[in-house]
């Protein structure tokens, strides 16, 4: 095992060597799913040459390689990919899987993606970071419009309140610091559990029949409606 770890990191770093010249990082590793999908958006989508589990858009995302969950990495399979740039969640990968990929001599950027208004903003400093700013500046532009125009479309209505479902067992919703709950506002709705503490807590069914939510959404991992 240290054997393979030693070998695959001499070659993460000989390839960033290679690369260094290069118009920004050409091989490119997401550890979470929206960052799969902001990288795409960003134009660096062609540099990614690995991903985190659940990378399933846009659809040529899910042919990538994978390293495991945005929890549990393969460290060894991240090394064999010689990666010049891990692009890692801020609030979302562990910190000592963080420090794990420094330590083994490979560049990590943590992004910051809490609020609606960060996606664009995160799109553009990819953009920047992969040297493809163009690209990633008419996406964000284009991005931003597309959350005016819901702004309005939904400005004076009155809003819904909704219990968002994240998982059955144990009962998970998220709060009003959850990037769903903006979504939820700016569409006319009210997260009903907005105001508990952390991002993603457990509630029980009582707690949830209390609230009395108008609207349940329930999440799939795949996407699939239930």
């Amino acid at each position: 095992m240290r054997r393979r770890l030693r070998a695959a990191l001499a070659c993460a770093l000989l390839a960033v060597a290679v690369g260094a010249a290069a118009d920004g990082p050409t091989r490119i590793v997401s550890l979470a799913p929206h960052l799969t999908e902001l990288l795409y958006a960003a134009g660096a989508g062609p540099r990614l040459v690995g991903a985190s589990e659940w990378s399933d858009h846009p659809a040529v995302a899910m042919a990538l390689p994978r390293i495991g969950d945005a929890l549990r990495l393969d460290f060894e399979r991240i090394l064999a990919l010689a990666p010049d740039l891990i692009v890692a969640w801020e609030s979302g990968t562990p910190a000592s899987n963080v420090r794990r990929l420094e330590s083994l001599g490979l560049r990590v950027i943590s992004l910051r993606v809490e609020t609606l208004e960060d996606i664009p903003r995160a799109i553009e400093q990819l953009g920047e970071i992969a040297g493809t700013s163009a690209e990633a500046r008419l996406a964000a532009a284009a991005l931003r419009r597309g959350l005016a125009e819901l702004a309005r479309e939904f400005a004076g209505r009155r809003p819904v309140d909704i219990f968002v479902q994240i998982d059955a067992q144990p009962l998970f919703t998220v709060t009003g610091r959850h990037l769903i709950s903006d979504l939820l506002a700016l569409c006319g709705g009210r997260n009903v559990f907005a105001d508990l503490p952390g991002v993603a807590p457990a509630v029980d069914l009582e707690a949830v029949i209390v609230r009395n939510p108008q609207v349940i959404l329930v999440t799939s991992p795949r996407g699939d409606p239930q």
